[in-house]
């Protein structure tokens, strides 16, 4: 069966994600299974210009491609039931893995994981936030730092069943401010693989040719001037940083 034009042929609601805090559909082009988030079912944010996740969505997908590690899934702006809006390629999780967990605190693995936080359940359970140590999740990281996640949530990582990881739910990014809020804080101070710098290269150098030209339809120049910023410093610092400012590392729920 031959694959329907994407951008034009048209896209039917199958269903809604309720758990999602912004309007959210399931929905197919032909054969192809999408998940539709309208730009008129966005809410309103204190922090973030109204109207703009969808288009942060599409830069979080380009940023992705320059950095060639398949990071974000096909995501695109287009026309739907309820007017113009993101449109992104789902994916299938592997339901028998997790990229990230929370286990009791006595129980964590010396190797493949790492730690992020402890804390106590509403049982009063003494638990543990982890992450799998794996590169898949590593380059996750690194992208978050560059794209500014304020929102890299445990169930906003897709393990799928060929060991790679999406990453979904791109609507708070590229804030000129640090806004970095992420459950990928497992590799704090380490020195960055030579392959993570090559991919922040790849980005800095995207941001002064196609890549600048397609983000300057979606983002402000002073928010291309600020991802432009925060890649010369991971590159300088060449380690994942740690935690600064006085707002919360991680974001709520962690899930």
């Amino acid at each position: 069966m031959p694959t329907p034009d994407l951008m034009a042929a048209e896209l039917t609601l199958t269903g809604r994600i309720t758990t999602a805090s912004n309007a959210t559909f399931l929905g197919s082009i032909g054969d192809v299974t999408v998940v539709y988030k309208p730009i008129a079912g966005e809410s309103p944010l204190w922090d973030f210009p109204q109207g703009t996740l969808a288009h942060r969505e599409v830069a979080a997908y380009l940023v992705s491609q320059a950095f060639g590690w398949g990071v974000v899934p096909r995501t695109w702006l287009r026309d739907g039931p309820m007017g113009e809006g993101m449109v992104q390629l789902w994916q299938e999780q592997d339901p028998a893995q997790d990229a990230v967990d929370l286990i009791a605190a006595d129980h964590v693995p010396e190797t493949g994981w790492k730690q992020v936080l402890k804390g106590r359940d509403e049982n009063g359970r003494m638990v543990a936030l982890v992450h799998e140590d794996s590169p898949a999740l590593r380059r996750m990281a690194v992208f978050d730092v560059v794209v500014n996640n304020a929102d890299r949530k445990g169930d906003h990582i897709l393990a799928l069943a060929d060991g790679h990881r999406h990453g979904v739910d791109h609507g708070l990014t590229f804030h000129r401010d640090h806004k970095l809020r992420t459950v990928l804080w497992g590799w704090m101070g380490d020195a960055l693989t030579a392959d993570e710098e090559d991919g922040i290269d790849r980005v800095s150098e995207g941001l002064h040719g196609e890549l600048g030209r397609n983000l300057a339809d979606l983002l402000t120049a002073e928010e291309i001037e600020s991802l432009a910023a925060r890649c010369a410093r991971l590159r300088l610092e060449g380690r994942f940083p740690a935690p600064s400012g006085e707002m919360s590392a991680v974001p709520w729920p962690l899930f």
